[in-house]
């Protein structure tokens, strides 16, 4: 019986079970006890070395020293108030648990240094990291399947139909595998028959690269689609030698000249770029072409001769024109217009049997009279020469009678001297000779000749419209004068 009872009390201390005490509310200070000692055994499994690069704190949020070797827990403000429990309590915990100190204890893989860092140190552990960038560790996130498409080679799997598609899409395509010329012949095909240009040079860069030239230009003489592609892409990309080949074999014999005669801008020496025009002259052109270039020769000419005496009565200042007037840039390599304004500024009075005449370069170049009074005017209204505008269109009959005459009418005279700000009895008489009436009016009004306003109001007999123009002048003017004397006219028969 006593030994029965001595069993029961043995089970009863050796048991994780224990009868109900009132001193239950210590059991939370036992835990915390068992806590602190779990978190200081974590001292022998941390690194040292991650032990330095951490910032150790308290569980109060308290930093702790650097020369710590352990994560400190305080427990002192929750042990201030059952101080004196705590001691008996212990002691009892240590007796009342030998159980727990025979059981053995189980070491934790994971450092709190390494859940800090986001690693471990133990080998046998891998890193979030470590574990991704493993390529041993099967993958089981889901990837997306690319189209088969993809998967083809390029160089070996596409068709010339699928490969003038793709190329339309702006794929990258490989023409590499086209080897025989049959095949060529067969992307051309394709190329031309899906109408897209850039396509079309595409596979024409690449058949000249890879073809003869001799077979490119027999193919392309049946394919008139390519053949023009391929000739505008030598002209866009400056390969001259290639493209007059290609016209010689076509016996374009006028787009070679035209070819040949383009040359010439490339060549910056004047008197190198005369040469190759003289040259240029005995190519098989057209008529109209062997003409224009005969005439370009001839100007050329000219200019290296203006061009060789302005300078030289620049220089030594023996021309007033050229002193009052500097020469803001050479006249080599200018237009025929350009070169018959430059004379008639500088030359306009010179004889016609010098180089330099206008009326030499109208006789010479044929130039039509509405242009050569157009560019005379411009030249001569920039100088203020109002006399030798007046007498640009002053003509003769054979009665000896002088008359005006301009083939370019006298509205767009008015306009060419008022933007080189002639003045204003200049402009009347000139806006006079505009036939039509109410263009005449307009010019009148706009440029405030009021003279010849009031005329043509008087000839149309419109008091209505000269009463109304009165407060448009001056008060007090001879213009005011003038319209009150001629609406105090009786002689005159108004129309309202």
């Amino acid at each position: 019986m006593s030994r029965a009872r001595a069993d029961e009390e043995e089970y009863w201390h050796s048991s994780k079970f224990r009868a109900f005490t009132f001193d239950d509310e210590d059991d939370e200070l036992s835990q915390l006890k068992e806590s602190k000692r779990a978190v200081n055994s974590l001292r022998d499994i941390v690194d040292d070395d991650d032990d330095d690069d951490l910032e150790r704190v308290s569980w109060s949020g308290e930093p702790v020293g650097s020369k710590c070797r352990g994560i400190s827990w305080s427990i002192k403000e929750t042990a201030s108030s059952s101080n004196s429990s705590l001691e008996g309590r212990d002691s009892s915990l240590q007796k009342g648990s030998s159980s727990y100190a025979a059981l053995p204890k189980q070491v934790s893989s994971y450092s709190l240094s390494s859940l800090f860092k986001g690693r471990n140190k133990l080998p046998s552990f891998q890193s979030l990291s470590d574990a991704l960038s493993d390529t041993g560790v099967k993958n089981y996130a889901p990837e997306l399947r690319r189209p088969k498409a993809e998967y083809k080679d390029y160089s070996s799997d596409w068709s010339p139909k699928d490969t003038v598609r793709r190329m339309q899409r702006g794929k990258v395509c490989s023409l590499e595998r086209f080897r025989s010329l049959q095949d060529k012949l067969v992307l051309l095909d394709e190329a031309v028959a899906g109408n897209d240009g850039n396509v079309i040079t595409a596979v024409l860069i690449f058949l000249k690269r890879t073809l003869r030239r001799e077979i490119l230009f027999r193919e392309l003489e049946v394919r008139q689609v390519a053949l023009c592609h391929l000739i505008h892409f030598l002209k866009e990309s400056g390969e001259q030698k290639m493209l007059l080949d290609l016209l010689r074999f076509l016996d374009r014999t006028e787009e070679v000249a035209l070819s040949q005669y383009r040359e010439h801008l490339n060549i910056q020496d004047v008197e190198k770029r005369r040469e190759f025009l003289k040259g240029c002259i005995g190519l098989p052109f057209s008529a109209e072409d062997t003409s224009h270039i005969q005439d370009h020769y001839t100007l050329l000419e000219r200019q290296i001769i203006i061009e060789a005496n302005d300078r030289r009565l620049e220089a030594a200042g023996q021309s007033e024109i050229f002193q009052k007037y500097p020469r803001k840039a050479s006249i080599l390599n200018m237009p025929l217009v350009t070169t018959l304004f430059y004379s008639c500024f500088y030359h306009y009075t010179e004889a016609e049997g010098t180089f330099s005449s206008p009326t030499n370069l109208k006789k010479t170049f044929k130039i039509p009279d509405k242009q050569y009074m157009l560019t005379a005017l411009a030249a001569r209204a920039k100088l203020r020469a109002w006399d030798d505008v007046d007498a640009l269109f002053t003509t003769k009959n054979w009665l000896g009678y002088t008359k005006k005459k301009a083939p370019i009418g006298f509205h767009r005279v008015v306009e060419i001297l008022q933007r080189n700000s002639a003045p204003v009895q200049v402009l009347q008489e000139y806006v006079r000779l505009v036939e039509d009436v109410e263009t005449r009016l307009n010019l009148a009004t706009k440029y405030k000749c009021h003279d010849v306003v009031i005329e043509t109001y008087r000839d149309l007999k419109d008091r209505i419209q000269l009463t109304a123009y009165k407060c448009k002048v001056e008060r007090g003017s001879a213009d005011e004068e003038k319209i009150n004397s001629i609406l105090n006219n009786m002689q005159i028969r108004w129309k309202n």
